[in-house]
């Protein structure tokens, strides 16, 4: 074991308030007693949903700032899903540890960034990362793709060419927009764009 103490940062969460982080806090509080770091601070974040951003969890927000400013060597938290609940979010979260010289102990996952196994995980993550960044790009272009085959027009849809003629046709009476709109049921919204393109007649 090296002299100088591991200055380690522990963060817990819970997604609803009646949970309570306190066995979390007592595992990690016992592994930083077995292998002798120096817990600095304790972040918790309580009844707030994973899927938030980092801005909407105020304690990780503290933790990530605390990471920049090199306060810890490590951060420990209970588990993986506590970090975020996206793949994407856990590699920025690690790629921020790692650009810091900042280690992750995940004691649910018995995983530790400082081991060799650790860090070819974490190698791994960034592969399957990319790889889900890839496969919602591509379900994004086939549900796109799907729907201009079912004839679906992306965007406001459109009204028929003949009632776009009606429109131009009553505008040219000196009807206004209102009545254009009450008298052929459009929006007045339609109404307008339909004059507006047709050279705001």
């Amino acid at each position: 074991m090296s002299h100088t103490r591991k200055r380690v940062a522990l963060y817990a969460r819970v997604s609803t308030d009646g949970q309570t982080v306190e066995n979390q806090l007592q595992d990690l509080e016992a592994v930083a007693l077995r292998e002798g770091w120096e817990i600095v601070e304790r972040f918790i974040d309580k009844g707030i949903s994973g899927a938030k951003g980092r801005e909407g969890r105020p304690a990780f927000d503290r933790l990530c700032k605390g990471v920049v400013r090199g306060e810890f060597d490590l951060v420990a938290s209970w588990s993986v899903d506590g970090l975020g609940r996206s793949l994407q979010d856990l590699v920025g979260f690690l790629s921020e540890l790692q650009a810091k010289k900042v280690n992750l102990y995940l004691h649910k996952q018995g995983l530790d960034t400082g081991t060799p196994a650790g860090k070819m995980l974490f190698q791994m993550l960034g592969v399957f990362s990319e790889f889900e960044r890839s496969m919602i790009v591509e379900r994004v272009k086939a549900g796109l793709k799907r729907a201009k085959a079912q004839g679906k027009v992306l965007g406001r849809p459109r009204i028929s060419p003949a009632v776009e003629s009606q429109i131009i046709s009553l505008r040219g009476t000196q009807l206004g927009m209102r009545a254009i709109a009450r008298a052929l049921g459009v929006g007045n919204c339609t109404v307008q764009r339909v004059i507006k393109e047709a050279g705001g007649l």
